[in-house]
């Protein structure tokens, strides 16, 4: 772990935690949690992942990282107690709480409770990373070339089809569309 100094304006601190490039990412969606952790790995991180909030403080307690991604709701139970668990650990870590459920409430608990940052769910690697890498006092920027709302669904729609094991039929019930719509979007390359 880093030792640093903080300053008045705190950027000792901030330059101190960008060298340490450790980082949890807690999400129960596997599909999404390899597929982050993949990428976050080719942006220079070192990454640890869990799949529950039980794995997520086992690894904290066993090396506290710099950054942590963590899904607001977990199968047992809330991520925040990640990010408090992790706040109490390593007070000038970075956590960032990503959750489909965003509202006012939850994105006010999350900042009081240690939470660096706040990101609705579908989020890409490049808006996790800009916010992991944002300094303090310095607004996330607007990405240049943001996920078009086709991209959107799609990624919805495979995360669907994932969740219900590659099920055609299952899946067009639950997204209440016609199974061979499904089946035309499936076969289709991933909009950009």
């Amino acid at each position: 772990m880093i030792e640093a100094v903080e300053t008045v304006n705190g950027s000792d601190v901030d330059k101190a935690l960008l060298q340490d490039k450790s980082l949890l990412i807690v999400d129960d969606d596997k599909v999404f949690l390899n597929r982050l952790a993949r990428a976050m790995e080719s942006r220079g991180y070192e990454v640890r992942i869990a799949d529950s909030v039980k794995e997520g403080l086992a690894s904290l307690r066993e090396h506290p990282p710099a950054f942590a991604v963590i899904d607001m709701r977990l199968t047992d139970g809330n991520g925040m107690d990640v990010i408090s668990e992790l706040k109490r650990r390593r007070p000038d870590a970075r956590g960032i709480i990503l959750t489909g459920y965003g509202n006012i409430a939850s994105a006010v608990t999350a900042v009081k409770i240690g939470a660096f940052d706040y990101l609705a769910k579908p989020a890409d690697a490049d808006e996790i990373h800009a916010a992991l890498g944002s300094l303090s006092g310095v607004q996330t920027q607007i990405p240049d070339h943001p996920m078009s709302a086709d991209r959107v669904r799609w990624e919805h729609i495979q995360r669907v089809y994932e969740l219900c094991s590659r099920n055609v039929s299952e899946t067009a019930r639950r997204l209440d569309m016609h199974r061979r719509t499904l089946q035309r979007i499936l076969a289709k390359r991933a909009p950009r």
